[in-house]
């Protein structure tokens, strides 16, 4: 997408690249649900902006795979699988690793600065229980660590694979249906059913480990630090996969037994 075409609202400019960013934003948050159409004309009213940009975003949207085009119906928002959910993760655990190693090594004075910054807030917000102010600390975290590797390319893969795992989970209303009764039943997950603001603590622990590893350069235990804790993130997803199935299986025994 050409970052330069721009947009009037409000008597300013508004980037194409800015209007992306706001339809993906509205992707992830749910509030353009999965197989929801996205119309031009709709869409650059509700942004305020003509539809060149509106165009260009969805193009660019589609690259990335959170929007897909269908005959007769046009530019939808795409429904992401669970064999898509699984792969998003898997390559997650094979990339980050290498961005952290790469991070120790090439890792400025700036990004360490972030870096302890960050985990000194995500302890704070964990210790106190405000958890809902962590999922953006965890994203800026887990950004400037790409970013401190060094590499554009890379950096842009990892932070466009941590949006795709942010939508399959918070935007999938069957997924969300299967934590929510798993919440109530209280089922225990791959974590032993830890409290999730213990969980929480650990986890704001292990960017806090991770960190130290990047500011000591010690690039091979900055990988194997982000590979343990990529792969609790994957076992989390197993085990919630499979206990949807469960759920589902359950269900329908259920119904049948009924009729």
């Amino acid at each position: 997408m050409n970052g330069d075409t721009t947009a009037l609202q409000g008597g300013r400019r508004i980037s194409a690249h800015a209007v992306c960013a706001a339809i993906r934003d509205d992707i992830i948050s749910g509030a353009c649900p999965p197989g929801s159409r996205l119309t031009e004309e709709l869409l650059a009213r509700r942004y305020g902006v003509s539809r060149v940009p509106v165009r260009e975003a969805l193009r660019t949207l589609e690259s990335e795979g959170f929007v897909t085009t269908r005959r007769h119906a046009g530019a939808c928002v795409a429904q992401p699988s669970e064999k898509e959910a699984a792969d998003v993760l898997d390559i997650r655990a094979l990339l980050e690793p290498l961005g952290a190693a790469r991070a120790a090594q090439r890792r400025t004075e700036g990004h360490l600065k972030v870096l302890r910054g960050l985990v000194r807030l995500g302890q704070e917000r964990a210790e106190r229980g405000r958890l809902g102010e962590l999922r953006s600390l965890g994203d800026w975290f887990h950004e400037t660590l790409a970013q401190a590797s060094g590499s554009p390319s890379l950096a842009g893969l990892l932070v466009q694979l941590r949006r795709k795992t942010a939508w399959v989970y918070a935007v999938d209303p069957a997924r969300q249906a299967a934590r929510g009764a798993q919440a109530v039943q209280g089922a225990p997950g791959p974590t032993g059913g830890a409290d999730p603001s213990v969980r929480a603590v650990e986890s704001w622990a292990e960017h806090g480990a991770i960190v130290d590893a990047v500011a000591r350069g010690d690039a091979d235990r900055a990988r194997e630090l982000v590979a343990a804790h990529t792969e609790r993130s994957l076992a989390e997803y197993r085990w919630r996969n499979a206990s949807q199935v469960r759920t589902s299986k359950q269900s329908v025994n259920t119904a049948s037994g009924r009729n």
